[in-house]
């Protein structure tokens, strides 16, 4: 595990101080190794959905995916493998970034498997979980974008969305019915600035946030950025960096637990294709926008 502090120092422009910035050491909170965490909250308690990254990996190959869970942010439970590429017989590889939602006391998991999108319906948000189609919700490269990726989010309406997507500064957004397992309607393709993958989306005092790795940054796909907007489906008002995680490769997402905010994601361990799960907290200023995060090293963060 990483050490962790955290300490609150300016982010200057000249001689001029412009904004607040979180500086932390990278906190690992899950065993090794797991990636592209998405994190909901069912009934009081925190769930980590991620990907499974194998030891010894040399590439992104992955084949089932695990939950985690807290009630405190300390003590984390490994509930085991919930659902696999043995479960589903329409794909063979690259079980890849998860999100899971409930609805009507059933929970809802999506799962992108060789570039295509399926969901799988379990009882507990623990599972076991069962592949709800036998066959993809979302196809091999529908509406011209690479189908992985999916972030599912039920606005206050009661309307589902489900967001996913590979392609440079276009995001792919289709409505669920209620069922959760059927398409309303035709995919919109969206333009999100910087956009590159790993869409999260949440809501907050009305504003929808859309956080995401661009593929900017000096160590390829590092940034962590964000736009918002007034609705769903945009327009899109950029902001900036969240953070950068000083690895190649970032996902994560966004969620609040027990009055408190914090951003989920994941950096490289021994190699790119070994990751490990940290968490930050997360802070709002007075307008809506995010205080950006610094990440330092632990011997720099003890120091301050």
């Amino acid at each position: 595990m990483f050490r962790y502090r955290l300490i609150r120092a300016p982010l200057l422009s000249g001689s001029l101080c412009i904004a607040t910035v979180l500086a932390c050491a990278q906190h690992q909170i899950l065993p090794d190794f797991q990636a592209d965490p998405s994190a909901r909250v069912f009934h009081g308690r925190l769930y980590i959905y991620p990907s499974h990254d194998l030891a010894g990996n040399k590439d992104w190959e992955m084949f089932d995916w695990h939950v985690f869970s807290t009630d405190d942010m300390v003590h984390w439970k490994d509930h085991g493998v919930i659902f696999s590429l043995k479960d589903i017989t329409w794909a063979k590889q690259h079980a890849w970034a998860p999100d899971c939602i409930e609805r009507n006391g059933k929970y809802y998991f999506y799962f992108p498997a060789d570039d295509q999108i399926g969901v799988a319906v379990s009882n507990s948000p623990t599972g076991p979980f069962q592949d709800a189609l036998g066959k993809p919700l979302i196809s091999r490269n529908e509406a011209g974008i690479r189908s992985i990726d999916p972030a599912v989010f039920i606005d206050d309406d009661g309307q589902a969305y489900l967001y996913f997507g590979n392609s440079s500064g276009k995001l792919g957004v289709v409505k669920l019915k209620p069922d959760m397992i059927t398409r309303d309607g035709p995919i919109q393709v969206l333009d999100l600035h910087n956009y590159h993958e790993g869409i999260w989306v949440h809501k907050r005092n009305g504003v929808y946030y859309f956080s995401y790795p661009s593929n900017r940054g000096d160590m390829v796909a590092n940034l962590m950025e964000y736009s918002v907007a007034k609705g769903p489906t945009g327009p899109f008002e950029y902001k900036g960096v969240i953070l950068d995680n000083r690895s190649r490769n970032v996902h994560g997402s966004i969620a609040e637990f027990k009055g408190k905010w914090y951003v989920f994601y994941h950096v490289a361990g021994p190699s790119p294709y070994e990751r490990r799960v940290c968490v930050a907290p997360l802070y709002y200023n007075e307008d809506g926008t995010i205080e950006p995060i610094k990440m330092v090293s632990d011997k720099k963060a003890a120091a301050q």
